[in-house]
């Protein structure tokens, strides 16, 4: 796999992290191919947008069809779409958890159900997937938000072995919370009492994302597989 031009999908690029890692990718020198339900926010000559929802089956294969007749592989795949609802789990309607299911597992399997079939054909591919800190500190209010995530780490665990002979590896990154759209509403004395549990007790950032991100996807972390980092200190 080579370090230069590699082709890296990433689901969720029209806001946050997701739109982050885009640019960063592309400032790298890399082939970017996002996808979000909205139009892209994404301006770059080496930039192919999608506009699907992740849970789309047919949308997906569509997609990654699409980049792999374009471009013959993919070398990277970042699942960063999710989504989430902070209530309590008796408040919490069916509809809601089905939803936040949905988009932050059924999304992440079909991405990597798809996107490892592409990269089985060149032996080689790394897989990112995001988890939460919200999972190892069993946070209150954020049940079915943490349920969903600990399946994204039980998937990738167990891919991580389905795979682990074929060159792709499978790994996840946990951030702790980070100043963007999905946590402006939570109230500022439960944000206080989640930087609280974490040995650095400070907001994550972009930068600390891209760290983990980059050390997973690197053509040198081929005998690194099956693992979640969480950030800020934070063990499960």
């Amino acid at each position: 796999m080579s370090a230069k031009k590699r082709i890296v999908v990433i689901t969720g690029t029209s806001r946050g992290i997701g739109r982050v890692l885009a640019q960063h990718f592309l400032r790298q020198g890399d082939i970017v191919c996002g996808c979000s339900r909205k139009p892209a926010t994404v301006r770059h000559r080496s930039y192919r947008h999608f506009m699907l929802d992740v849970v789309d089956e047919k949308a997906v294969v569509a997609m990654i069809r699409a980049v792999v007749k374009e471009h013959g592989r993919i070398d990277v795949l970042l699942n960063n779409a999710g989504i989430a609802a902070m209530n309590h789990a008796l408040l919490t309607p069916a509809s809601v958890a089905r939803s936040i299911f949905d988009t932050n597992f059924h999304g992440t399997f079909l991405f990597c159900r798809e996107g490892a079939k592409a990269m089985l054909r060149h032996k080689s591919g790394r897989i990112v997937n995001f988890a939460t800190v919200a999972t190892p500190l069993r946070l209150e209010g954020e049940a079915i938000y943490a349920a969903s995530k600990a399946a994204v780490e039980s998937f990738t665990q167990v891919l991580a072995r389905e795979l682990g002979q074929t060159g792709v590896t499978v790994n996840a990154v946990g951030p702790t919370p980070v100043p963007t759209d999905l946590i402006k509403s939570v109230p500022q004395e439960k944000m206080d009492a989640l930087l609280a549990r974490q040995a650095i007790r400070r907001f994550g950032t972009m930068k600390d994302i891209i760290n983990v991100v980059d050390f997973f996807a690197s053509p040198q972390s081929d005998f690194i597989t099956g693992q979640v980092i969480y950030l800020g200190g934070v063990t499960g």
